[in-house]
């Protein structure tokens, strides 16, 4: 049976679509259970260099073929792969698995630079495969509600929004504060996702100018072999708008985190937090003079959700979407941000 006919036949439109899992860490091994509980996909192949990572993983997937590299995992018939690996790969691994036909789901970033970001998109226009990033806080419910208030016009016209993210530990790995291998410190790690989650929030806004502070130990940072362990910025959208950030590692903070996205408009507020300071658990508020109004409050199991999307438009055929180009101006903003 030829290509065609197979891909056109019932059996091969009920086949799962066949992943291969690059980098089965804690974050990819969490990754691979939300996507196999959708039931939507088959791990065909796990990689990783660590032989006890890749045995921790086929405890999750006992069927998947078991192998220590890319070039390895290329060599089977993949319908997608995840990427779960440093920072500085991603790019390079993306734009390779695309370039085999396979869809692909990368964890932030995408890549170091707004150029690399636009290469990897550009192969995923090119090769018409589904693209995708980990940019979970979107399916956070408090974000998802937060953004419903926006789209009925009920805070009105938002003028300022505050961001935080302050990680009281900071990263276990070397890699994360080497800035070759990173692309930068905290603002590459945590920044990132408050600066997607802005302007996903505001989806029609543009930021128009930057200023940043970049500190490592306590002070400005001027030594450019050291990655910032605290930042804060001010982007200027073309709404007049204006969004604060702030975001560390190691920051004696109190707690473990302290997580938060507040908006205030004309007609009113809303903002989420995390609570006690989890990683995990937010909760959601409408804000309306002194009063407030919950939206949303834990449990709310979001870690896998964008994962799991991915998994199931890849099986329902999805193919290359545009909506990944919106991380292209979050890309060009985290440059601004670090002064390139």
């Amino acid at each position: 049976m030829t290509d065609a006919l197979l891909e056109r036949s019932p059996a091969a439109a009920l086949r799962k679509p066949r992943i291969g899992f690059l980098g089965v860490g804690w974050i990819g091994r969490h990754r691979m259970e939300a996507m196999l509980a959708t039931g939507a996909v088959e791990a065909a192949v796990i990689a990783d260099p660590s032989e006890a990572m890749r045995a921790d993983a086929t405890a999750v997937a006992p069927d998947a073929i078991r192998t220590d590299s890319l070039d390895a995992l290329l060599e089977h018939d993949l319908d997608g792969v995840v990427i779960a690996t440093p920072s500085a790969l991603h790019a390079d691994q993306a734009r390779r698995a695309l370039a085999r036909g396979a869809a692909v789901f990368c964890q932030k970033p995408l890549g170091r630079t707004e150029a690399e970001v636009r290469e990897v998109i550009d192969a995923a226009r090119a090769a018409d495969r589904l693209l995708a990033v980990d940019l979970s806080y979107r399916f956070t419910e408090a974000a998802v509600r937060i953004r419903e208030l926006l789209e009925a016009g009920t805070l009105g016209r938002v003028h300022a929004v505050d961001l935080t993210f302050h990680n009281a530990w900071g990263p276990d790995k070397p890699w994360f504060y080497d800035p070759v291998l990173s692309g930068g410190g905290c603002v590459m790690d945590l920044g990132v996702h408050l600066v997607d989650l802005a302007l996903w929030l505001l989806k029609d806004a543009t930021v128009t100018e930057v200023s940043s502070h970049l500190f490592a130990n306590g002070r400005p940072l001027a030594d450019p072999t050291l990655a910032e362990d605290y930042a804060v910025a001010t982007l200027t959208l073309d709404t007049g708008a204006v969004v604060r950030l702030a975001c560390s590692w190691r920051l004696p903070a109190g707690r473990d985190a302290v997580i938060s996205a507040t908006l205030y408009g004309e007609r009113g507020g809303a903002g989420m937090h995390n609570l006690g300071g989890s990683f995990y658990d937010f909760s959601a508020e409408h804000f309306e003079g002194t009063a407030r109004r919950v939206l949303a409050s834990p449990p709310d199991a979001w870690g896998g959700r964008a994962a799991a999307d991915w998994a199931r438009r890849l099986a329902a055929g999805a193919h290359y979407d545009p909506a990944v180009e919106r991380l292209i101006p979050v890309a060009r903003t985290l440059d601004r941000i670090y002064g390139r």
